[in-house]
């Protein structure tokens, strides 16, 4: 069963652990993670995807920005154990002169904001600001009754601080923060575009953080669009690109389109034309995307956000060759070694990964060593388990990718013999990752697998049940031990594991699927499958696995016709050896023995010792 769950760094697919030789025939969706990984399991890293969307380093800037402004922390979540109190914040306020009163009671704010007690840090800085004759001290009162949204406290506060004798630029910002918060578009628009009217980089950050942090979110889009004209904007590409950020992030999306296309045409510089396809991607433009990335390309060959952004369009395309090329040429980085790596397993082109193996190690020492996960992972893809256990050993364990090498290191060490020394790894794991639930959860995974490997089921499920115990009602846990009961033959016992996952998380459609399938596989509850699998098929239509599991449950009702219908196109989508067993016995029962062979024969290429397989053959002997 294979869990789905986010791989944030390139080839996290090489965690992914073989569940072994299945006494179930299971679909391709309710299969663990696989210890020894095929080039097709390779992904382009994350951060090759342009079309997904996210601040630049500039715009995430503008929410730092907002917290310094704010000064102030959000009160604690519910059911957070509090800060202990600090004696200073019990502090009794002196009856000296008034500056030593306003020095205490910042004192007390400050505090108070430890505490997350907000409240008692606003009215304190509220009473300094009143007693305090430094207008920084009514600013900052001010920002923090921004923060908290207090309207009338922020409105007595800017008049404090004008009174003061603040800078009316600077008042501009406040009014224009102030009418936000109340709902005040006319007022917001003409106090921003006073802020900006300077064209300084710095007022433009404070507008655009203004924004960000509002708490009406189409009214920020509203103003947005109102000041942040072209004619208006300085002739500073970040900000124009992060402007663009700020919009789509507003939900302003033609709005974003329309700056990230200007900003294009007058500095066709890389931020922005990066920016730009991306935005394009997310509006089902693909072709639009390639041409910007290719217009890039002529003008800034050597830039490696424009090279991976291309190729990630050419490997979607399934373009592999292409996509190779454009990264070979201009520098070289770990991420353009990684998708290189990454395209050429795709293509299952071993004569480029041979290439790519060799360069890389010819690369200089600085680039080895910040690619000696990569290596290891070549080395393995190659079938070199020596050498890549060797590059492994070489990864810091503390580097990002020290978690993973260790993982690898013990799937070879299994798949060398040395299982003893792989248990052991994996006991390790399970030690050093005590606070870490997402690694945790792998290192008793990794045990497990590796035992349901070699068909060891119940030291697989004793794995798992230690597993539960340091991660209470784990759902991927639970979900992979029920896969193990049913490898094991303990139908019932998997069952109550799907069962529970889908009470934990009644939406989980991998749950409904797995649950599904197996009563129809065990010829159980066929209603009630049917009810699971017709719901996993509407949430996923296009989903191999499910369309695998609907076709074996048609088999099992008796609707052959609509068996092989799906089972095709499972098997055309994705050519999985369970999927083609399942189709291979329909074809064979509706009399099609020639064709069933046929599925036969690819399935035994793809996986020469699937149990599956040998089982259908046993029965229907073909």
């Amino acid at each position: 069963m294979q869990s789905v769950r986010t791989q944030p760094d390139e080839f996290k697919t090489f965690r992914k652990l073989d569940p072994g030789p299945s006494h179930l025939r299971v679909p391709a969706g309710m299969k663990r993670m696989k210890l020894d990984p095929g080039p097709s399991h390779v992904h382009v890293p994350a951060g090759m995807k342009s079309s997904t969307l996210h601040f630049s380093a500039f715009a995430a800037l503008l929410a730092v920005v907002v917290l310094a402004a704010g000064c102030a922390q959000l009160p604690a979540r519910s059911g957070s154990r509090p800060a202990p109190q600090q004696p200073l914040a019990r502090l009794d306020v002196p009856t000296g002169n008034a500056d030593s009163k306003a020095s205490a009671l910042l004192i007390a704010a400050g505090f108070a904001l430890q505490d997350n007690d907000t409240a008692k840090a606003a009215a304190d800085y509220a009473e300094a600001a009143r007693i305090s004759r430094d207008p920084a001290v009514a600013q900052g009162a001010l920002q923090l009754a921004l923060a908290m949204r207090n309207a009338d406290q922020a409105e007595a506060l800017l008049s404090r601080w004008q009174a003061l004798g603040a800078d009316a630029h600077e008042l501009a910002g406040a009014r224009g923060q102030l009418a936000l918060l109340r709902g005040d578009r006319a007022g917001a628009e003409q106090q921003f575009a006073s802020l900006v009217a300077s064209g300084r980089t710095e007022d433009w950050k404070t507008f655009a953080a203004d924004l960000l942090s509002a708490r009406d979110t189409a009214l920020a889009g509203r103003v947005l669009e109102a000041v942040a004209g072209t004619d208006r904007l300085p002739a500073n590409e970040g900000i124009w690109v992060a402007l663009s950020q700020l919009a789509e992030h507003l939900g302003r999306h033609a709005f974003a389109r329309k700056l990230a296309e200007a900003a294009v045409a007058r500095f066709d510089g890389t931020d922005s034309i990066h920016w730009a396809a991306s935005l394009r991607l997310a509006a089902g433009d693909r072709a639009g995307a390639q041409a910007l990335y290719a217009k890039g390309m002529q003008a800034h060959p050597r830039n490696i956000e424009l090279r991976l952004g291309y190729a990630s369009l050419l490997g979607d395309q399934g373009k592999y060759g292409e996509a190779l090329r454009v990264l070979a040429e201009g520098p070289q980085t770990s991420a353009t070694w990684a998708a290189r790596v990454a395209f050429a397993a795709r293509a299952g082109d071993d004569a480029a990964l041979r290439e790519l193996y060799a360069q890389l190690q010819r690369a200089p020492a600085a680039q080895r060593a910040d690619n000696v996960f990569l290596l290891g992972q070549l080395a393995e893809l190659l079938k070199h388990d020596q050498q890549a256990l060797a590059w492994y050993a070489k990864v810091d364990p503390d580097s990002r990718h020290g978690f993973d090498a260790q993982v690898r290191s013990a799937v070879l060490l299994d798949k060398t013999g040395q299982s003893e020394q792989a248990h052991a790894l994996a006991a390790q794991l399970q030690q050093d990752y005590v606070d870490d639930p997402d690694s945790l959860r792998t290192a008793y995974e990794l045990d497990a697998q590796l035992y349901s490997q070699h068909g060891e089921h119940a030291k697989a499920i004793a794995a798992f049940d230690r597993g539960l115990a340091a991660l209470p009602d784990d759902p991927l846990l639970i979900y992979d031990r029920g896969i193990e009961r049913a490898n094991a033959g303990n139908t019932d016992a998997a069952l109550a594991d799907f069962r529970k996952v889908l009470e934990l998380n009644p939406g989980n459609v991998d749950a409904m699927n797995a649950l599904g399938f197996t009563l129809a596989d065990a010829d159980r509850d066929l209603p009630e499958a049917t009810e699971l699998l017709r719901k996993a098929l509407a949430a996923k239509p296009d989903a191999a696995a499910i369309m695998d599991s609907w076709g074996w449950l048609q088999y099992r009702l008796g609707n052959l016709d609509q068996a092989e219908t799906y089972l095709k196109r499972a098997w055309g989508k994705q050519q999985d050896p369970d999927i083609g067993v399942h189709l291979g016995e329909v074809l064979w029962k509706m009399g099609q023995h020639h064709d069933a062979r046929e599925v036969f024969a690819k399935v035994r290429k793809l996986d020469p010792r699937n149990s599956s397989l040998r089982s259908a053959e046993r029965r229907l002997r073909p």
